[in-house]
Order: C-alpha cells, then structure tokens, then sequence
C-alpha cells in the first residue's frame, strides 16, 4: 500500500516588519506631547512624535493631530498645520518647515558614498488649501549636502498622493553613528534666502539659495491649512503600499527619541537619601530600553512633587529640584522642601511621589 506524505499545516507568517520606511511615525498615530498646539512662532517638536516644526517669524500656527485623512487608505490620522496669524510679505529668513532627523547608523544601507548607492523614494498623502509648488529636501547631514525636488498639490482642500525619486549620493555617506546622518524637511513657507536661486535638483554641497526655490507662501492667508499623512522613505524607485506596523511597535521606536511620563495614580517616582530635614539627594527609575543619548529632563510644576513627611504622609512639597538622566533612565537629583512637613532626615531616606495626577508628567528627551 502507498504511503501518503501528510503535510503539516501552515503556518502564519508572524516575522517582525522589517522597517523599510526609513521615516518613524509616518503615520502620525503617536503624539506623546500633546494633540494640539496652539500660538506657534518658534520652532520645536510641538505634537506628533518624530516631527520637528521649524518656523521662523513666518506668521503664527495652530498644529494637531488630526482625523481628517485620505478615505479608505487605512490612515486615522494626520498632521495638520493652521495657520492663525498670517505673513504675507516674508522676511527674507523666514520659513515654515516640517521635518525628521535619521541616525546615520540606521542608513549604512544605503552605501552612499559609492558607485552603488541607492536611491530612495518619498511618498506621501497631501492636502491644502493653498495651491501651487512645494519643496521636499533631503540633507546629507553628515557632508552638508542637498538635494530637493517640487511637487505641485493641483486641487485645494482634496487629498493626493506625491511620489518623489532621489538619486543616492555617491560622493559621501552619513557617519556610522547615532548622530543626524539625513535629514528630510518638507517646506511650507521660504523667504528670500532660501528661493534666490537654482532649485538643487542634484546633489551639492548646501547652499541656502538653492533649497527652496518655488515655495509658495503657505503662512499667506489664515485658511491656508495644510494636511499630511502616511509619509514613506524607501530604497529604490517605486513607492511601495505605506509600511503599517503596530502601534506598540510604533510608539517604541518613539521612545528612543522621546518618553513622556503621566501618573494616573499616587505612586512614587523614586528614592531620596535625605542629609537634613530640607534637602535630599535622589535616585529614580531606570528605561528598559536605551534611549539615542544621554537625556534632558523636565517635569511639571515643582508643587507636583511631594515627598513623605515626618508624619508619613505626602506632604512635603519639593522645589529646586534637579534632575540629570543617562541613555539609561534618570539617574539622580537634588531636592529642597519649599513648604509642609519637613522629611525626617534621621531615617535617611524618604520617597518622592507625583500628586497631581491630571498634570504631573516627567519628560526624557534625546531628540536629534
């Protein structure tokens, strides 16, 4: 009798993502800081994770992050740009950019600096009120050189989806290192310094004039608002479907940049070793993972921190508190007592807590 070879059954595909969009949080599904900022006239991460803002006196901005997305293309969120004051004559320094920084170790890949380096392809979905040319730049951080491409949004206030191909850079490559090794910035608005030259439609060493030649004047008019979603940085000369990965995933790879701490209940931040009824030298907590850098710490209000007083209770409020961190996590402090129930210093050792539970927060930021 023969045999009949009983396959097994199949098994799911259950292999991690493999990353190949270079840019984090495309998406924008993570806004760890806050949903919307309002009254923006200086740059800085504002909302959504991994998105730096760059305004410079270019009118003033209302950012969130937003719902309104292109229909049935799996986006639930978008960035969104408002403009509430506007600046119809720019200064000539004068720009509105959005942009993202990439550790130049998580592009060796790439092999620029070779005869083989890779080009890579941008998409994305835009929409706007404003109609007409906009610049997409790519920075060789490491080299100081450019290269930028326009792309024209056609219809207002619809949605559309722009493909971009860059040549790889042959001449140079970004350090092997966890500084910026390429920066991709997407311009809203320029000033003279920026749009008085030759579109850099090749690579070349950075020259402000050539960077942004074409932009229109997004901060013209308070309805110039501005939307984007599903941006993708890919290998090659074909953009792909946008890479979904999960939001756990998402909001870890976040977290190498940006950790921001919320108590939602009484609960204590760390240790202090106490050296008189007032003052006290702290330890805290430690991440699970590493962060890029060594952090800058900030926290909410100083009568957010209480530490336990000589009646066992947190009452002692905290001032003058200062915090320094490592990759690792926040490492140590000094604390003053401002007000309460001083801490028993004869037990050497006390607890601190957050007790505002609707504002407190500590942030741990290693941005690039």
């Amino acid at each position: 009798m023969a045999l009949t070879r009983i396959q097994p059954p199949a098994i799911a595909d259950v292999r991690e993502p493999n990353f190949r969009n270079i840019i984090i949080n495309g998406d924008m599904a993570v806004a760890q800081r806050t949903t919307s900022a309002a009254s923006i006239t200086s740059a800085g991460f504002k909302t959504v994770d991994r998105f730096y803002t760059g305004v410079t006196t270019a009118g003033t901005w209302t950012q969130s992050q937003d719902t309104d997305v292109p229909s049935g293309e799996g986006f639930a969120t978008s960035l969104k740009m408002d403009c509430t004051t506007a600046d119809g004559s720019l200064a000539a320094g004068d720009l509105v950019q959005l942009v993202q920084y990439v550790e130049g170790q998580n592009l060796q890949y790439l092999k620029w600096g070779t005869a083989y380096a890779q080009s890579l392809t941008l998409s994305f979905w835009v929409k706007s009120v404003l109609t007409g040319t906009y610049i997409a730049e790519l920075r060789n951080s490491d080299n100081t050189r450019t290269i930028c491409a326009s792309y024209t949004i056609s219809s207002g206030s619809t949605w559309e989806k722009k493909t971009i191909t860059f040549a790889g850079d042959t001449n140079s490559g970004p350090a092997n290192d966890n500084g910026e090794g390429l920066r991709l910035t997407l311009w809203l608005a320029a000033g003279s310094t920026y749009t008085s030259g030759t579109l850099a439609t090749s690579w070349e060493t950075t020259t402000q004039a050539n960077r942004a030649v074409g932009q229109v004047n997004l901060a013209s008019s308070t309805s110039n608002n501005f939307w984007i979603t599903g941006i993708q940085l890919e290998t090659g000369s074909v953009a792909t479907d946008f890479e979904v990965i999960s939001y756990p995933q998402n909001l870890e790879r976040c977290y190498r940049y940006y950790r921001k701490y919320k108590f939602t209940e009484m609960q204590y931040f760390g240790g202090m070793s106490t050296f008189s009824t007032t003052q006290g030298h702290g330890w805290y907590f430690f991440f699970d993972k590493a962060m890029r850098a060594d952090i800058t710490v900030s926290t909410s209000a100083v009568s957010d921190w209480k530490a336990v007083d000589t009646a066992g209770n947190f009452s002692a409020v905290l001032s003058g508190q200062t915090l320094r961190g490592s990759q690792w996590g926040i490492e140590d402090g000094t604390f003053t007592v401002s007000s309460g129930t001083p801490f028993n210093a004869s037990s050497g050792f006390t607890w601190i807590a957050c007790a505002d539970l609707t504002n407190g927060y500590i942030d741990a930021d290693a941005e690039l």
